[in-house]
């Protein structure tokens, strides 16, 4: 088998990535349908950023929470709960759409009900990964989860927006597809039922002593390269990400276009996804001079889709977006999960979703008031801008920390920490 897809010879990770695969589908769909939902009801650039908001900031307050929770309970387990978390708003959004009794209201409550759920799945499947493949192929597996998710992003927009445009582009058009969603997660439990849990490596269970959100953070304070790759994910998540909204406002406000050729771009955007996935799945081990390159590219590539002057140019230079976007983060990913201690590993993935995922509910808004008052150009240019900037401050600030650390090496008290979790200096070295 190819290097590439070489965690897909394991039974137990190829049985999940169909399940995972299938409702990735489905998500990509109600993220679109849910999109041009509320843009029908309310016509505003800024109700849009706050349904995106609220739907990430259970990320921001409940990912440590989460995390513990990760570490603490069978994440097998977790995950069948999770989907049905998920299910059952998306199945209620749909059913309000499609009777047409949907208010504005109803999408910020559901949406932000459906974070809660994402919130607590994210930080169980991303270190469940490991569970499933061993350390030896998790690089590889955490890319070919992107590879995957970026797939579901090539086919679910594009379908998403066809369907949407065949049944009337309007409101019941789009509770159609978000019941399409709901069902999708049926695949996840389905897959999580069938794995051999004689295969499976589970990681040490933390226990439920007192403080373990607060080791967590200490953890990762106690990690210069954590706190670089936390830093340049915020502002790529926070100001950079912000794709389903922009693209919603440069196709309706600058081009004029419609929900199909809204879903073709997001369609387009995951080609370089994809790429960007794979690239980062033939990886043995990422480095971290990689992510900050690759955040710096995004927010170059960002600033010159803004000043694109057509939609076929605005759509030739999504791909770069999603190359460099994926490469970033999967790349980031694959870092923090490879040099975490296995017992840490579920509170380091959920501190990464929260400042990943956290952010957009303060930079949603934000990004969407800055469309509705100076276009939805200055979206793309401001988001690019603040990504830039952002990675290369936190950059410059890191070189400085990481010369002094490297002459103390670590402090007593980190370097206690990092021996009980399992990462000793020399681990943490040779992470850098």
């Amino acid at each position: 088998m190819s290097p590439t897809f070489r965690s897909l010879s394991i039974r137990n990770y190829r049985v999940y990535a169909m399940g995972a695969l299938v409702s990735n589908v489905g998500t990509w769909m109600q993220r679109v349908a849910q999109d041009w939902l509320i843009l029908t009801l309310t016509g505003s650039g800024t109700a849009l950023g706050i349904t995106t908001g609220l739907q990430l900031l259970p990320a921001l307050l409940f990912s440590p929470v989460a995390g513990v929770v990760a570490d603490r309970f069978p994440k097998q387990q977790i995950l069948k709960i999770t989907q049905l978390a998920m299910a059952l708003p998306a199945a209620l959004l749909g059913v309000l759409a499609i009777t047409g009794a949907v208010q504005a209201w109803h999408v910020y409550l559901l949406a932000f009900v459906f974070g809660v759920g994402t919130a607590f799945d994210a930080p169980a499947r991303q270190s469940f990964v490991a569970e499933m493949v061993g350390q030896e192929d998790l690089s590889n597996a955490v890319g070919l989860n992107s590879a995957s998710f970026n797939t579901a992003r090539m086919i679910g927009p594009a379908i998403a927006g066809l369907l949407i445009a065949a049944l009337g582009s309007g409101v019941t058009a789009t509770g159609w597809v978000i019941l399409v969603n709901a069902f999708s997660y049926l695949a996840v439990i389905v897959s999580l039922t069938s794995l051999d849990v004689r295969r499976l490596r589970p990681s040490p269970v933390s226990g439920s002593r007192k403080g373990a959100v607060r080791e967590g953070v200490r953890y990762v304070r106690s990690r210069p390269d954590l706190v670089l790759l936390l830093t340049c994910v915020f502002f790529v998540g926070t100001f950079g990400m912000n794709f389903q909204m922009t693209s919603a406002l440069m196709a309706t406000e600058v081009y004029g276009k419609g929900a199909s050729e809204y879903g073709i771009l997001g369609s387009i955007l995951a080609i370089g996804s994809l790429i960007g996935a794979l690239l980062a799945a033939r990886r043995t081990r990422p480095r971290l001079l990689f992510v900050v390159l690759a955040g710096l590219t995004f927010g170059i590539a960002e600033i010159v889709a803004g000043l694109m002057p057509s939609y076929l140019t605005f759509a030739l230079i999504l791909p770069v977006l999603g190359l460099a976007s994926l490469t970033m983060v999967t790349s980031a990913n694959g870092l923090i999960q490879l040099t975490a201690a296995p017992q840490m590993r579920g509170r380091v993935a959920a501190l990464y979703l929260m400042v990943f995922m956290g952010g957009t509910p303060f930079g949603a808004p934000l990004i969407g008031w800055v469309g509705e008052e100076f276009g939805a150009r200055w979206t793309l240019i401001l988001g690019g801008a603040a990504s830039a900037v952002g990675i290369v401050v936190a950059t410059a600030l890191y070189a400085r920390t990481h010369h002094l650390w490297a002459r103390r090496r670590v402090s007593p008290a980190a370097r206690r920490l990092l021996r009980r979790e399992g990462l000793d200096e020399e681990a943490l070295v040779a992470a850098e």
